[in-house]
């Protein structure tokens, strides 16, 4: 018995632990690499937003009441159903959302990691005893917000979304869960169906695809008093501004623009391998991905050469028909974006080392050699597989180059002096560092978030960051007898 079955979901979101029809009608699940047809899925609108907010509230109550051992139970069983039923989670990740299996297997890992770490969250410290100037007992405690909305993109759903979902179920909260519309059955329903199983109450996470008029019902909605958004900077922004109008609070998770720098004294051999990950993963759909590879003037043409070369020896094609390094682009808008920024480039002035070229939704890994620092392509978040590449002359203009961006998400430097490396971090905006890796890194125990335009800090990973993340911090303090005041 398939723990997805699109006989059971078609057409119809979650609420109250019900499948039941959306206000927002049903679309398409659309596989990227073959265009073919994989379920109907349910949308939601504003009074579904509305009507799930009200069974979350109702439902969360009981739930942090239960004993922490109970909460706990929850989410380690979920982490053991993730592993059981991966091989099935994977195939959806791979057709519904492109991934290559490599990638959706990771996916997975960090998912289950996720859950395992959520569960540890019942039984933290949440609060500590505090000093006071009057004879009582004074504390701090956290308690759970109440409900919590997240609002998860296409491109890693599954991670992107439990990093939330998780750790704010575990510390007492409901959840609702706001999909990409693309990818809403990796990105939802497999999430649904693992946490009934794992013996959720109903109404705990309440499942409400939709567009953006749904993310802004979900953001103002009162009951709603903590959101965790991830996407691009332009929504996030959105999302923000809103929030504030109604005293939200948003954690955002938003775009990047990564920077990889190669010093002088780099093995431009293990750069290019770290900088083919970084760049080419997953069709370079990562917020983390590697855009500006900032290379010593030294090593420029042997690293330029070398990439190319190893970008032109990928394959390109359908992931789940056979072994391919990259699968398609989400769909034609993303793909016509991406081909635009690099022709730009190339108009401006550019060097196309390798690719620029597609073929329906398979796009070329493609090596931009020299762009102008104001080509969009090198400037802007491009979430496709394109490499820019510029050269510098002294570790003070490596440094002026990578900080020289709205971005601050995830930095890369790679140098056989560890310490230099670390040094330049320093003086770089950024919410991740790796001396000698590349940029795209995901542990379910560390801080993730960027700066910037890269979002709000790190509010996932790690047992402090999600606690802040989804609790609320109240004072109260104990008298052994009422206090006398002079009035």
């Amino acid at each position: 018995m398939p723990l997805i079955d699109p006989e059971v979901f078609a057409g119809r979101i979650h609420i109250d632990g019900e499948w039941v029809p959306g206000g927002g009608g049903e679309i398409a699940s659309v596989e990227p690499a073959t265009g073919e047809t994989l379920a109907m899925v349910g949308m939601a609108d504003a009074d579904d937003v509305a009507r799930a907010a009200e069974g979350a509230a109702r439902a969360q109550k009981e739930w942090a009441a239960m004993p922490h051992p109970a909460r706990a139970a929850v989410l380690r069983k979920a982490a053991q159903l993730w592993e059981a039923h991966a091989e099935e989670i994977m195939g959806w990740n791979v057709r519904e959302v492109g991934a290559i299996p490599p990638l959706a297997g990771f996916a997975l890992h960090v998912t289950a990691a996720e859950c395992y770490e959520a569960s540890s969250l019942p039984s933290a410290p949440l609060g500590s005893i505090l000093s006071s100037e009057e004879p009582r007992l004074s504390l701090a405690q956290q308690i759970p917000v109440g409900v919590v909305g997240v609002i998860s993109p296409f491109n890693v759903p599954l991670i992107l979304g439990i990093r939330a979902v998780a750790p704010a179920l575990a510390l007492g909260n409901a959840v609702l869960l706001k999909p990409d519309p693309r990818t809403v059955i990796t990105g939802g329903v497999s999430m649904v169906r693992i946490f009934e199983e794992a013996g959720l109450p109903a109404g705990l996470l309440q499942l409400v695809p939709g567009g953006a008029e749904v993310g802004e019902a979900m953001v103002a909605d009162p009951r709603v008093r903590v959101v965790a958004f991830t996407g691009s900077t332009r929504a996030g922004r959105a999302v923000g501004e809103l929030a504030g109008r109604h005293l939200t609070r948003a954690h955002l998770e938003l775009g990047g623009n990564s920077a990889f720098i190669v010093r002088h004294d780099a093995d431009v051999d293990k750069a290019v391998n770290l900088a083919t990950w970084g760049a080419f993963l997953h069709q370079g759909q990562i917020c983390m991905t590697v855009g500006r590879h900032i290379v010593h003037e030294s090593l420029f043409d042997q690293y330029v050469g070398k990439l190319a070369a190893k970008a032109d020896s990928m394959h390109v094609g359908d992931p789940a028909a056979g072994q391919v390094h990259l699968g398609p682009l989400i769909d034609e808008v993303q793909r016509d974006r991406v081909h635009t920024l690099v022709q730009d480039a190339v108009a401006q002035g550019a060097t196309l080392a390798a690719g620029g070229t597609y073929e329906q939704l398979f796009y070329r890994p493609t090596v931009l050699a020299n762009p102008p620092k104001d080509a969009a392509a090198y400037c802007d978040e491009v979430f496709g597989p394109v490499a820019s590449v510029v050269s510098f002359a002294t570790d003070d203009e490596a440094v002026a180059l990578a900080a020289d961006t709205e971005y601050g998400l995830s930095l890369g430097i790679v140098t056989a002096d560890a310490l230099a490396g670390y040094e330049m971090a320093t003086r770089i905006p950024s919410g991740i560092v790796h001396v000698n890796d590349q940029t795209v890194n995901d542990e379910a125990n560390a801080p993730f978030g960027g700066v910037g335009a890269s979002g709000t800090g790190s509010r996932h990973g790690g047992a402090q960051a999600n606690i802040d993340a989804f609790t609320e911090t109240r004072w109260i303090t104990l008298r052994r007898e009422p206090g006398q005041y002079p009035l």
